[in-house]
C-alpha cells in the first residue's frame, strides 16, 4: 500500500518537494468527506521551473535509444501489475470510484501504456522525389517537444495517461497538472510509476495546484509546444482560445450528451443492459455516458419496464463496498448541480420514473420518462447518475432528436440488423457511435474524440503519435544546382 506522504508533494525536476505556495490544497474523500492528505500548492515560478526541467530532459531522452526507452514504457506496466491492489484503494479513497471502476480504470491504463511503448520504434519519415534535379527529400517524423497535460477528475488515471504516455512514448518532455480533486490518481501516482520505471529526471513533472493560484501561466508558459486538456466543453473553449493565442496546439477532449437509440428490432433485454451500464458506471461521471435514451414507442413501454427493474437493483453508497455500484459525486457541488436540473426538468414535465434521494455527495438514480428535446436537461451533460428516456416514431426522427444537441463525442444503436444500425450510425453527428454495443468505449489502437464542441482532434495509436509529433523536411542537394543568376 502507498503512504500518501510519498504521493503529497510536487514532482519537480526528478525531485519531490512543496510547492511555492503558502497555500493548502485538502485532499478529502469524497464520500466520508475525511482529509486523506494535503498539498501545499505550486505557484507559477513553480510552473517555470516544471516546464524547464522537462525541456532539459527531453534533450537527454532524444538519446535514448528507441528500443531502451519502449523498454522503460514496459516497466511502467510492470510497475502497475505488481501495486494494482494499492491504485485500486488509492481510486476508491481518493474519487469514490467502486472497486469495478477501478479494475476497469486500470486495464484501460496498462492497454494504453502498451501502445504508447511501440511509439518510439515507429518514427518513421519519408523519403520523397523532388522537382529539382539532383535533390533527396526526407521527412523527419520528430518530437513536438514539451507538452502539457490537464487532466480531469473523473477518470483521473486513465485520461492523464491517455495524453501522458503517448506524449513520452513519442519524445516528448511533459509538465502535468491533474485536477486539484485527484491529484493523486491524476497526478503523482504517475509521477511514481514513471520514476520507478526509469525515465530521466525532469522528463516527466506534476505540479498540484488550481488556477486560482497559478492563473493562466501553464497555458501561456512559452516552452509547451502543445497543450492537451480533457475536461468540460466550457474551460476547453477558454484554453483552446488561450492556447492559439500563444501559437500551441491544442488538444481538447470535451464533455459529450450522448444519445443511445434502441430500434424497434433490438434485443430489449441486450439493449437495457448495454443502457443501464451506459449510464451509471461511475455515477455517470463519463464524458461518454448516455444522458439520453431514445427507444421506439412500439416498445417504449417493455424497455421503461425492464429499464427501472434493472436501474432499481443497483447498489448505491459506500464504494469500499464491493456490491457497490453507485458510489459518491465527486463533491457536494456536483451534486447539487444535478438536483437543480432533474428538479427544472420535473418542473417542464418530464416524469420521474426513479426519484432517487440526494444526500450530500450520494446521488441515488433518477430516471425521467417522456422527456422533450426541448427541455433544459435534454441539452446538457448530466454528471451524474440520472437520465433522460425519450420516445420517437420513426428513424428520421430518432437521428434529428439525436443530433440536437452542441455536443458529438459518442453514442450507441441496437438493433437486429447490423448493417441497418451502421447506416443509422452514420446520420448521427458525433466522433464515435457503436452498433449493439455502449456508448462508453475507448481502444488504445482507435481514434479517438468528439465533434461539434465535444473537442478537437484525435487521439490512440497512430493518431497520438501523429498529434505528439511533428514533421521536420530536410533536403539534400547530391549534386550542384543550376541557378538563374
Amino acid at each position: 500500500m502507498f503512504q500518501y506522504e510519498e504521493l503529497n508533494k510536487q514532482f519537480i525536476g526528478g525531485r519531490w518537494r512543496d510547492g511555492s505556495s503558502r497555500n493548502v490544497l485538502e485532499n478529502r474523500n469524497p464520500y466520508t468527506q475525511k482529509v486523506i492528505t494535503s498539498f501545499r500548492k505550486a505557484t507559477p515560478d513553480d510552473v517555470d521551473a516544471a516546464y524547464c526541467a522537462a525541456a532539459l530532459a527531453k534533450q537527454e531522452w532524444d538519446k535514448v535509444n528507441p528500443f531502451k526507452k519502449r523498454a522503460i514504457l514496459e516497466k511502467a506496466v510492470s510497475f502497475i501489475e505488481e501495486h494494482e491492489e494499492a491504485i485500486i484503494y488509492l481510486i476508491m479513497e481518493e474519487l469514490g470510484g467502486t472497486r469495478l471502476k477501478a479494475e476497469f480504470e486500470i486495464g484501460l491504463v496498462k492497454n494504453m501504456i502498451k501502445e504508447a511503448a511501440t511509439f518510439p520504434v515507429r518514427m518513421e519519415g519519408k523519403i520523397l522525389p523532388s522537382t529539382i534535379d539532383g535533390k533527396e527529400n526526407r521527412l523527419y517524423r520528430i518530437p513536438a517537444g514539451v507538452v502539457g497535460v490537464i487532466s480531469p477528475f473523473n477518470f483521473p488515471f486513465f485520461l492523464s495517461m491517455k495524453s501522458v504516455a503517448p506524449a513520452l512514448g513519442a519524445g516528448n518532455g511533459v509538465v502535468l497538472k491533474p485536477h486539484e480533486e485527484t491529484p493523486i490518481c491524476g497526478g503523482t501516482l504517475i509521477a511514481k510509476i514513471f520514476e520507478a520505471a526509469g525515465v530521466p529526471d525532469g522528463l516527466l513533472n506534476v505540479i498540484v495546484t488550481d488556477i486560482g493560484e497559478i492563473g493562466d501561466s501553464f497555458v501561456e508558459h512559452p516552452v509547451p509546444r502543445i497543450i492537451s486538456f480533457t475536461g468540460s466543453t466550457g474551460v476547453g473553449s477558454y484554453i483552446g482560445q488561450l492556447a492559439v493565442k500563444h501559437f500551441k496546439k491544442p488538444l481538447l477532449e470535451l464533455g459529450g450528451n450522448s444519445a443511445l437509440i434502441v430500434l424497434e428490432d433490438a434485443d430489449l433485454e441486450y439493449a437495457v443492459n448495454a443502457a443501464v451500464f451506459s449510464r451509471f458506471t461511475h455515477q455517470g461521471q463519463i464524458c461518454m455516458s448516455a444522458n439520453r435514451v431514445l427507444v421506439h414507442t412500439s416498445v417504449y413501454d417493455k424497455f421503461t419496464e425492464l429499464y427501472e427493474a434493472k436501474v432499481s437493483s443497483l447498489k448505491v453508497g459506500d464504494p469500499m463496498d464491493p456490491d457497490t455500484v453507485i458510489g459518491p459525486l465527486i463533491n457536494e457541488r456536483q451534486a447539487e448541480g444535478l438536483r437543480r436540473s432533474v428538479e427544472k426538468a420535473i418542473e417542464e414535465g418530464a416524469v420521474p420514473m426513479l426519484s432517487g434521494r440526494f444526500s450530500g455527495t450520494v446521488a441515488e438514480p433518477v430516471i425521467l420518462k417522456d422527456v422533450k428535446p426541448e427541455m433544459s436537461i435534454a441539452k446538457e451533460e448530466l454528471f451524474g447518475p440520472a437520465v433522460c428516456i425519450m420516445p420517437f416514431e420513426t428513424e428520421d426522427e430518432a437521428v434529428s432528436i439525436a443530433n440536437a444537441t452542441p455536443f458529438g463525442l459518442s453514442g450507441a444503436v441496437h438493433t437486429a440488423n447490423v448493417e441497418r444500425g451502421v447506416e443509422f450510425a452514420k446520420r448521427i453527428e458525433t466522433g464515435m457511435i457503436h452498433v449493439n454495443d455502449t456508448t462508453i468505449n475507448d481502444e488504445p489502437n482507435v481514434a479517438f474524440g468528439g465533434e461539434k464542441q465535444s473537442g478537437l482532434g484525435r487521439l490512440n495509436g497512430e493518431w497520438s503519435l501523429e498529434e505528439f509529433t511533428t514533421l521536420k523536411w530536410i533536403s539534400v542537394q547530391h549534386e550542384k544546382r543550376q541557378f538563374p543568376y
